[in-house]
């Protein structure tokens, strides 16, 4: 069965752009796309632009180069025409068409750009690293020495290309070969990865070598036909396996610390069989994984379904959300770049538009301040300015300057009652300052004004949820998938409303953050008591616990669903709305969910009277409210009381407060906190959980684990307005700031029922 793209990913990955600050262009040439992975508030956004086997890519300052078959694509960055499309989110990058030339069938392969902007390309099919010229289709530049002519018989796959200090200096080939197409005699084991200054070949043996990189003074590629993302010693040509990823690797590039891996399912025919990747019996997967390269762990991926199947080139881009323009596009043939010559003479557009367009400027690029500053200049000069007066107040509430913010809502409201967006910003305004019946009718105000607000209807849901409205908040909260943020799963199969499915397979797949899915997973016993068999599908974290639920009768991680394993799905957190769950049927026994018997880690076997887990942050990558991070100095004094052992839950530790742990007697389990079936078995030992609002809390209140939960005063919907107990956990005991970030108030009430159980 054939089945539209789709994908699927984890959390992590659109949080890690988001903390980057990048995104990520992803080539295929076997479903003819570029593929944009944006980050759109916590979900992945994927944008496409359709191009005839784009393979190779290089981006240098403003410039982005797209190899295909038989022509070189140039694109330019124009900021400014992004900010003419009328997308719900704001583009910080355009790349607009500028220029194509004519190479001829070459197959090229990896491109690069020198530090002077130099294009250089791999001519697969005539062996040789190339530049271009308007006189001529390209010029051959070199090609390893073994190769002794140049013609169009790809004699040894050419196909990688590094540069170092700015120069081309690595390329990988599939095999030492000088007739066409031998290298496919031994592509399992014949690829060599040589330098270009002097042609030596510093590593052999290889299994389909790609993408060479230089990075942080060390020389990477991918081991394609064994799926290994490696490094190699230019010197000794001593190679390490860095990380072991599911498919064939293809396409890799850097951010810090984090590698970008294009993975390709690998079709099995006579390329691509006899390799040692084919031969393993794992599933293998098509997308693009996130490595650690200083530990070698996978943190984040996305994984392609349906129409793309391969990845040949992945390139970071320094931009949150660009956009590529087709050359169909019409802002094409609108938009121009001019000579500053020329616009020195261009007529000035008039004058406020000129300051209000400069104040979006700020905004957008989280200038907020200055941002404020000229919508106030704006609005001194033109008071009946609508839109200046809306960014304003959308700005105030940006800068958590709530009251501010609602007196210019309110304000514009006067002049204009119906404003949709303006209410629905004003309720944000009143929900933050608890002044929940108010937001309620503003929320109400805005899908008054436009009934397909679907923004407004998910605000008005978290607040009827908070209230302990269940039955109303579920409805409400299935727009969320209207909303820019969300990517709906995609499939041919129907999705389920509640109706007779005691014969049928249904899918259930995760959504958003790891805690919700936590607090969720105890309506899958519920749900597959409607089913003859419950599928989940998760992340490769959650599987090993979640794989022990009881009514689950299989766990599948994303991108390896099979469109015909299954009759119908359903959305995780709308399990609630279809099982008519409200505040009197809500399950709340714990533990519901339980250790798998197989999962091991140490013991710990601390001499104290109590042991205790704590934990200060979400992860770095995951940009959750900022008043919910606890800093760890702020435990000293709890980490002072005597006669207890204290653990750290936290991942990702920074070396800072791994130092600062230690010195304060605490002791880091961060090695072991590779999946949440390892968490909970941590937990398990622990006599207390104490920590901020992130995914271990939910894990141990799911364990039935006694846990107190600091929270802050932007908390999340599922804690009561007030109170020490919480419905969704019998075992939490909340405590709340007293003041905003006031985290000392607060540590010393935990210290002193702390010390009342010794």
């Amino acid at each position: 069965m054939s089945i539209p793209f789709s994908s699927q990913h984890t959390p992590s990955f659109p949080a890690l752009l988001n903390f980057l600050g990048v995104s990520v262009l992803v080539s295929t040439y076997q479903a003819g796309q570029l593929i944009i992975l944006r980050a759109q508030d916590d979900v992945l956004n994927t944008h496409f632009c359709g191009l005839d086997k784009p393979m190779g890519l290089a981006v240098h300052k403003e410039r982005l180069a797209v190899g295909t078959g038989y022509q070189l694509w140039e694109y330019a960055n124009f900021p400014a025409v992004g900010k003419k499309l009328a997308d719900p989110v704001g583009h910080d990058a355009c790349y607009l068409p500028r220029s194509v030339h004519i190479t001829g069938d070459i197959d090229i392969h990896e491109l690069a750009y020198t530090d002077e902007g130099e294009l250089w390309l791999v001519n697969t099919r005539m062996s040789c690293l190339c530049t271009l010229d308007s006189a001529y289709s390209v010029v051959p530049r070199w090609r390893p020495p073994f190769v002794t002519a140049y013609d169009l018989g790809d004699r040894c796959h050419l196909n990688g290309l590094a540069l170092k200090n700015g120069k081309p200096a690595f390329v990988t080939a599939l095999g030492k070969t000088n007739n066409a197409m031998d290298w496919r005699g031994n592509k399992a084991s014949g690829g060599l990865l040589m330098g270009v200054a002097d042609g030596r070949i510093i590593a052999s043996g290889l299994s389909m070598p790609h993408s060479p990189r230089w990075h942080q003074n060390k020389l990477w590629y991918l081991e394609s036909g064994a799926g290994q993302l490696c490094t190699v010693n230019p010197q000794t040509g001593q190679r390490t396996v860095i990380a072991q990823v599911p498919g064939f690797t293809r396409g890799l590039d850097f951010a810090g610390r984090y590698a970008f891996i294009g993975l390709s399912q690998v079709r099995e025919t006579a390329v691509f069989s006899g390799l040692p990747l084919t031969s393993q019996s794992g599933e293998r997967h098509c997308g693009v994984w996130v490595v650690d390269i200083e530990n070698g762990q996978t943190v984040a991926c996305v994984a392609f379904t349906g129409s793309v199947q391969e990845v040949f080139a992945v390139q970071v881009l320094p931009h949150r959300f660009p956009i590529l323009l087709d050359i169909d596009d019409p802002l094409v043939r609108s938009s121009y770049s001019l000579p500053d010559e020329a616009l020195a003479e261009i007529a000035l557009p008039e004058p406020l538009a000129l300051v209000f367009e400069a104040a979006i400027q700020q905004h957008d690029q989280g200038n907020l301040e200055a941002a404020v500053a000229a919508y106030h200049q704006l609005l001194v000069q033109a008071p009946g300015h609508i839109a200046a007066r809306f960014h304003l107040g959308v700005a105030l509430a940006d800068l958590a300057r709530w009251s501010e913010g609602e007196v210019e809502l309110l304000e514009l409201l006067a002049l204009q009652p119906d404003h949709a967006e303006a209410h629905n910003s004003l309720g944000l305004c009143l929900a933050s300052q608890g002044r929940w019946q108010q937001a309620l009718h503003h929320y109400g105000q805005a899908l008054a004004a436009d009934r397909q607000y679907a923004v407004a209807h998910v605000n008005r849901a978290i607040i009827l949820l908070k209230l302990g409205r269940l039955a109303e908040g579920w409805v409400e909260y299935e727009w969320r998938w209207q909303t820019p943020s969300f990517t709906p799963f995609v499939c041919p199969q129907p999705r389920w409303q509640g109706e007779d499915i005691s014969d049928k397979t249904l899918l259930v797949h995760t959504e958003q953050g790891a805690g919700d899915v936590l607090q969720f997973a105890r309506f899958l016993p519920l749900a597959a008591s409607f089913c003859q068999k419950l599928v989940l599908v998760c992340t490769d974290a959650l599987r090993p616990l979640l794989a022990n639920t009881a009514g689950v009768a299989e766990t599948r991680i994303f991108g390896s669903v099979q469109p015909d394993s299954f009759d119908y799905f359903c959305p995780l957190l709308s399990l609630p709305l279809i099982l008519g769950i409200t505040q009197e049927n809500l399950p709340t026994r714990a533990p519901y969910l339980c250790v798998p018997r197989h999962i091991t880690v140490p013991k710990l076997d601390a001499q104290k009277r109590l042991k205790v887990g704590i934990f200060w942050a979400g992860k770095p990558t995951q940009l959750n409210d900022k008043h919910s991070a606890c800093p760890l100095s702020a435990w000293l004094p709890l980490l002072a009381v005597p006669d207890i052992a204290f653990y750290s839950l936290q991942t990702p530790v920074l070396k800072s407060d791994s130092e600062l742990l230690a010195k304060h007697g605490g002791f880091d389990l961060e090695p072991e906190l590779t999946d949440y079936a390892r968490i909970a078995a941590l937990i398990g030992q622990l006599d207390l959980v104490i920590g901020v609002d992130s995914s271990v809390v939910h894990l141990a209140g799911a364990l039935g684990k006694p846990t107190w939960v600091l929270l802050g005063q932007y908390s999340d919907w599922c804690w009561p307005l007030e109170g020490e107990g919480c419905v969704w956990y019998p075992s939490i005991k909340l405590f709340r700031q007293s003041q905003t970030d006031d985290w000392a108030e607060l540590m010393g009430r935990i210290i002193g029922v702390l010390a009342a159980l010794k």
